[in-house]
């Protein structure tokens, strides 16, 4: 494989709403371009970028994955990405290890919710982008419709450097505005390519939007507008080197027409990468000084090596593939190199360059490449690989907190040990999961981004480390507090044969501000009860106390006071004090009006405007309380306090209300009482739970 250096190197990432063609596309144009020898096709499970198992089966994207062609002595890199909410992360950190994003639109939808938040992100980044109309072979396809969804929602600077030859399934290539020549495809998806000249049916029309490309270039130049009202018209070396400027300067979007089902208009896209895409040299990566000042790496080959990873694989055969971007300088197979941001050592194996899951290896990676390497001890997503006499990071890539949860059981006993190791695994390729033990509930939660993304998480244990797994929705962990202050008495006396036992104690309870927990004083005068048996009586109320009273929930925010008592000299013992202790902590819940506690959440909704009233209205008839709304844009963020329990269904609420287009993050805000109402369901929900679970035993 040959070693390219950064001025021969185009970084893409294929972005888009989930469903709009964007592997298929990758697919097309590996084949077209002479990279692999076969059209795969998403429908056959064939295609290279989505591999796993459980991409084909559901014949979406699941991870971003790596490809590359090699095209007019350039190489490409292509980042193929994951168009659905959930995974919609995986797309931003492509985007940042990218000199440009191919934004695929389908030509039947236009613009969709996820081409909204990613056009965004791109626009965050200042990332140059091509717009790619695909699927123009599809009934009801319509470069016009779709221009003026675009332009709506996207802006005008979205220009097309192209024209269909026909639409829907009479498209059979494209009119190239920029050079004025026509290329048609064959129609067996061989997409064999014929060069010729603008039919004379288009050529009116074509003239009319060539004019409206030069337009848009001389508007992005003031130098070139200069020369366009001289004129009435730019060069064809103006518009092409006005074009390119423009591009790499994310003033103008250049727009390609195409077909990645029928092979259709997959040579004139790669030139376009070639052209209009920037090359490492041109742009560097965003990084962080030794002062945490942003600054900027160039991709040069004589300076010190820094790279940065930007995901990990948990390959169950392989172990851990690391996938990078070489910032500058170059790595080299098997040579030692620095984790700047653990400041531990790594040996670098086999460098390697990825065709989806095939891997090939190479001697370097150079300056601005983009590449993978296996089995690194230390390093993972984020960290930044760096000469020890450089002070260069790169910022981390910012991942969202897990929004919905869910409680997993292992189906057979001897799974629970292998599902800690198979989901640590899984979190190194994937951070937006969290896998922890609820400390109150003893229950086993997997958190993500939504369902689909918990179910896919639930898949791979099966698939990959052979783990089988229940969801079921998370206990609300519950607890219980008093509302009154009380006295209780406690007196465990037991005679038997030889010693007997006998404890005797007298508590005053009383309630804490929330959010105090539990608080035990010591108020013993006189050795009523001797000092070594007190510490017996706070375990007691300490045990019993975790138990709960009304629901089994622990009780919390009071204070228990042991200010009184008696002992017998030989029957007198710590288990004794202890279960005295227990039955105090009995006796004063009958009169200190406990109750239940539910946990608050701290929630904030993002959706489009349009949908603000609605959604406020739902938050409300789930006992939230609205703390504020702000506009951000076309969107609005709402700000909330919602009961855990109302939140459990949530997410497929929003996605259903909003079209998807709405977005949440949750976090825990505090305890609250529950209201009377509903305490008795959740006190007899908790019973019978508890009956089931005895009944199992027995």
């Amino acid at each position: 494989m040959k070693v390219y250096d950064a001025a021969s190197i185009r970084n893409l990432a294929v972005v888009g709403h989930g469903g709009c063609g964007k592997t298929q596309l990758v697919s097309a144009l590996l084949f077209t371009t002479g990279a692999v020898n076969r059209l795969g096709r998403v429908d056959d499970g064939t295609t290279v970028t989505d591999f796993d198992e459980e991409e084909i089966a559901r014949k979406h994207t699941l991870a971003s994955s790596l490809a590359f062609t090699e095209w007019q002595d350039l190489k490409i890199n292509l980042i193929d990405t994951p168009g659905f909410a959930n995974f919609l992360t995986d797309a931003r950190a492509a985007m940042r290890v990218a000199e440009a994003a191919a934004v695929v639109i389908d030509a039947v939808a236009g613009v969709e919710v996820q081409t909204e938040k990613l056009w965004s992100e791109a626009d965050s980044l200042n990332l140059p982008r091509l717009v790619v109309l695909n699927r123009m072979d599809r009934e009801r396809a319509s470069l016009e419709r779709s221009l003026e969804s675009l332009h709506r929602d996207l802006g005008r600077t979205i220009v097309p450097i192209q024209m269909p030859i026909g639409e829907e399934k009479a498209f059979s290539g494209v009119v190239d505005l920029v050079g004025m020549r026509a290329y048609t495809f064959a129609t067996d998806d061989s997409g064999a390519m014929t060069v010729g000249d603008v039919p004379a049916n288009l050529m009116d029309r074509a003239m009319a939007a060539r004019e409206q490309l030069i337009e848009m270039v001389a508007e992005a130049d003031e130098k070139l507008m200069e020369r366009f009202f001289e004129e009435g018209t730019l060069s064809q070396e103006e518009l092409a080197a006005g074009l390119r400027a423009a591009t790499h300067a994310g003033r103008l979007f250049p727009l390609v027409c195409t077909s990645g089902l029928r092979a259709i208009g997959l040579q004139p896209l790669a030139a376009a990468v070639a052209t209009c895409v920037p090359s490492p040299l041109d742009r560097g990566m965003a990084a962080l000084d030794g002062s945490g000042n942003a600054a900027v790496v160039k991709a040069s080959e004589g300076a010190p090596y820094s790279a940065f990873v930007w995901k990990t694989i948990a390959d169950p055969f392989a172990g851990r593939i690391t996938m990078l971007r070489v910032a500058s300088g170059a790595l080299r197979s098997d040579s030692p190199v620095h984790n700047a941001t653990r400041d531990t050592g790594e040996r670098l194996g086999h460098l390697l360059v990825l065709q989806g899951k095939t891997q090939t290896h190479v001697p370097e990676l150079k300056a601005g490449d983009l590449g993978a390497v296996a089995k690194l001890k230390e390093t993972t997503t984020n960290d930044t690989l760096a000469d020890k006499g450089t002070s260069v990071r790169f910022p981390a890539i910012k991942f969202p907190e897990p929004v919905l949860s869910y409680a997993i059981e292992p189906k057979s006993r001897g799974d629970e040990d292998k599902i800690g190791t198979a989901m640590h695994r899984l979190q190194e390729e994937d951070p937006t999961i969290s896998y922890a033990r609820d400390p109150q509930t003893k229950e086993l939660l997997l958190a993500g981004q939504g369902q689909l993304h918990i179910e896919v998480t639930v898949a791979k244990l099966k698939r990959r480390f052979g783990v089988e797994v229940n969801l079921k929705p998370p206990r609300i962990p519950y607890r219980e507090t008093i509302t009154a202050a009380t006295e209780a008495h406690g007196r465990h006396k037991k005679q038997t044969g030889g010693h007997g036992q006998f404890g005797d104690c007298k508590i005053k309870v009383e309630p804490l501000p929330r959010g105090q927990d539990f608080e035990f004083k010591d108020e013993i005068f006189g050795g009523s009860i001797p000092r070594q048996f007190v510490p017996a009586v706070e375990k007691g109320i300490q045990d019993a106390r975790t138990r709960g009273f009304l629901a089994g929930y622990p009780m919390v925010d009071f204070r228990a006071t042991v200010y009184d008592g008696s002992f017998h000299p030989v029957d007198s013992n710590e288990l004794s004090f202890k279960l005295a202790g227990s039955l105090a902590f009995k006796d004063a819940m009958t009169r200190a009006r406990p109750t239940l506690l539910e946990p608050v959440m701290q929630v904030e909704v993002y959706a489009p405007s349009d949908f603000a009233g609605d959604l406020m209205g739902d938050l409300n008839g789930r006992r939230g309380r609205i703390s504020g709304m702000e506009t951000r844009g076309l969107t609005t963020v709402i700000k909330a306090q919602v009961p855990m329990s109302e939140m459990l269904t949530y997410e497929q609420h929003l996605t259903s209300a909003t079209g998807a287009r709405g977005s949440y993050h949750m976090e825990y805000s505090h305890y609250e009482e529950v209201p009377h109402q509903l305490q008795a369901k959740i006190i007899a929900a908790a019973k019978a739970e508890k009956g089931e679970e005895v009944a199992e035993e027995a």
